[in-house]
């Protein structure tokens, strides 16, 4: 039996984790569980040595059921307890800072690559399986499943999707069928999960993290990888990534993850150690929610609303899984933003930096609310919708209006100055045509000062046969200009 089990390292390896994460929660009432026992038999072995045939048989009675009581509470307590000990844990790194956020490059909206992918698959029978943004080579990637139980991927996809422009490439790599014939969730020896623990035991992932980038026309697909730490307290930290070569079904696994052309860190253990910021106060004000922030999660950015993966405007190629946050309870309006990064090297946690904004913005739901009214002439009718309200770098925000085969065009924003929400319609690829209310100081307002400034200089410039404005001139100017007409006015009258 210890032989298979061993053998069946997928098995084992999700029997542990599970194991692990109950032992945490229930090893403090084991524990007093144990000590009740403890003192239980103690107490009878004292009764028996007792005189009487009920010596001491009313305080061992008592006395256990005190024991009973205390071990109840102390395991609730600590199922509590050990929950908002686990967001501390996960939140040991984060950095809360009055800084703007980085300047951050807007891109096409998630929904818009998840729908742009179907067409572009050609013959492709397979099935979708996830759409993943590679802030490194600002693509998306698009995972196809072969249909079957016994079978894998299909085809993988990278297509860029600019927000201005005409350039829509596309690069489609197809897995050998028969050689690489695994796949996440697969059956049996199809099982890519399979695979990974055979090569290496006590690593998990999560399907949503992995996605597929082209290498010529080799299909390579990667998973970030977690692994375990921690005995009372059990949380997730990364564990490299593993690489599954769609041609020749080779795995490999490594924690060098310089060369991964897309985000190594998992997106699933950013979005946990975003949640742990609810436990930066006080175990009362983590209680009672207090403390800490919540994903703006109001229904304008369905399908995706936390964790944007977005690069970085510096063109380094970086780039970050970027939350709008609101304060926990009622309160809707975006004060924060939190910033992690998409690769991080070693087995360590990666830094989250939550960025406090000012001025705010309003919640995403009331943005779009407010683009469809100060810009009804451009949204929304036929097919377009307002897109994803997204960070961008400051306190701005960037909104996409189009539709899902089109995107025509941008609001950006930059929250809430003097009580009013500042936002300027531009074309998708970023050319100011008109603000509802520009924000002082901003570029946008320095723009219309200067086109307006322009517009009253070519207007107070007099065409050729036209009079001008003489009001403003003194009297010598108009002397001078008296005398000229005169002679203007002779030189005529001798040509004729």
């Amino acid at each position: 039996m210890g032989l298979f089990l061993w053998w069946a390292s997928y098995f084992t390896t999700i029997v542990a984790w599970e194991l692990r994460k109950i032992f945490a929660w229930l090893a403090a009432p084991l524990l007093a569980a144990l000590l009740a026992v403890l003192v239980w038999l103690v107490l009878r072995l004292i009764r028996g040595k007792g005189r009487g045939r009920f010596a001491g048989r009313l305080p061992v009675a008592a006395l256990g059921w005190m024991g009973g009581l205390l071990g109840l509470g102390l395991a609730v307590g600590w199922l509590v307890y050990g929950a908002y000990l686990q967001d501390r844990a996960y939140m040991g790194n984060v950095r809360i800072v009055s800084e703007p956020v980085p300047e951050l490059s807007a891109r096409a909206p998630y929904l818009v690559g998840k729908a742009q992918a179907a067409p572009h698959l050609g013959d492709v029978t397979g099935e979708i399986s996830d759409i993943t943004y590679l802030p490194d080579s600002d693509r998306f990637a698009t995972l196809v499943e072969r249909r079957g139980w016994l079978a894998g991927y299909e085809v993988g996809l990278v297509q860029d999707i600019p927000l201005g422009g005409s350039s829509r490439s596309q690069q489609r790599c197809s897995f050998d069928l028969d050689t690489a014939d695994a796949r996440i969730g697969g059956w049996f020896n199809h099982n890519l999960g399979r695979k990974i623990s055979a090569h290496k035991r006590w690593v998990r992932f999560e399907a949503s993290d992995a996605y597929v980038t082209c290498s010529g026309d080799t299909p390579i697909v990667v998973v970030p990888l977690k692994r375990q730490t921690g005995i009372l307290v059990v949380t997730e930290r990364p564990a490299g990534v593993a690489l599954y070569d769609g041609r020749t079904g080779k795995l490999t696994i490594t924690t060098d993850t310089a060369a991964v052309p897309g985000p190594s860190y998992p997106l699933s253990l950013a979005g946990r150690q975003r949640e742990g910021t609810a436990a930066i106060g006080s175990f009362s004000d983590w209680w009672f929610e207090r403390s800490g922030w919540d994903a703006s999660e109001d229904g304008a950015n369905a399908g995706n609303e936390s964790e944007f993966t977005l690069q970085y405007h510096d063109g380094s190629g970086r780039g970050a899984y970027v939350t709008p946050l609101t304060p926990q309870g009622e309160a809707s309006s975006v004060v924060a933003v939190s910033t992690v990064p998409t690769r991080q090297e070693g087995g360590a946690l990666a830094p989250i930096t939550v960025h406090r904004l000012d001025p705010t913005w309003s919640s995403p739901k009331s943005l779009v609310a407010l683009i469809k009214a100060e810009y009804r002439d451009v949204c929304c009718y036929n097919d377009d919708q307002v897109f994803e309200v997204v960070p961008t770098g400051g306190s701005t925000w960037t909104a996409t209006v189009g539709s899902d085969q089109n995107l025509r065009y941008r609001v950006e924003g930059r929250g809430l100055p003097d009580g009013r929400e500042a936002s300027c319609l531009k074309t998708a690829d970023g050319v100011l045509i008109r603000c509802a209310y520009a924000a002082p100081g901003s570029p946008e307002e320095k723009e219309l000062k200067r086109r307006e400034e322009e517009k009253q200089k070519a207007a107070g410039t007099p065409k050729p046969g036209e009079a001008g404005d003489l009001t403003a001139y003194t009297p010598e100017q108009l002397a001078e200009l008296q005398r000229r007409v005169s002679e203007e006015v002779v030189r005529r009258l001798k040509g004729s």
